[in-house]
């Protein structure tokens, strides 16, 4: 699948997120986005990035953005590392790849010596009418969530 390009809009999509919510494309218009995917919960990885996000939670929401993490585990696997983690936004169980593939996300990775299908690390903002507005991918952790709060200010200068 070809890679979602800068200013194109994301396509529709819904899926079961944390809370019993669905979130579709169309919650995300008229807010600003930040959808990170990351490979599996609980790990330790995964826990510092989201833990991060967490931390600069409340200067995403000062700005008008919401943010999203996704990954293919369960709803119950995601309920159980939100609350662990006290995240207060919402994961999204994308167990059948939709929007991983939406953002081709899954990539051919070495584990142990064998290649196994995973999520690459990447990071997303989206405008608030829904369009692609930058991207990160193969993603380091340290220092990563910072650097996209400090890109979503760009994005909203004037």
């Amino acid at each position: 699948m070809s890679q979602l390009a800068a200013g194109n809009a994301v396509p529709d999509f819904a899926l079961p997120a944390t809370g019993d919510k669905t979130v579709s494309r169309q919650d995300l218009l008229g807010r600003w986005t930040v959808l990170y995917f990351y490979p599996k919960d609980n790990t330790p990885g995964c826990t510092q990035e989201g833990q991060d996000f967490r931390d600069l939670h409340p200067t995403f929401l000062e700005l008008g953005a919401t943010v999203y993490g996704v990954s293919r585990e369960s709803l119950k696997s995601h309920d159980n590392f939100r609350c662990k983690q006290q995240f207060p936004f919402d994961l999204l169980s994308d167990s059948d790849e939709t929007l991983c593939a939406l953002f081709d996300v899954i990539k051919l990775k070495n584990m142990y010596g064998k290649q196994v299908r995973g999520i690459e690390r990447s990071t997303f903002i989206l405008d608030p009418e829904g369009r692609l507005a930058r991207e990160w991918r193969k993603v380091s952790v340290k220092g990563h969530a910072a650097e996209v709060l400090e890109a979503l200010k760009k994005l909203q200068a004037p």
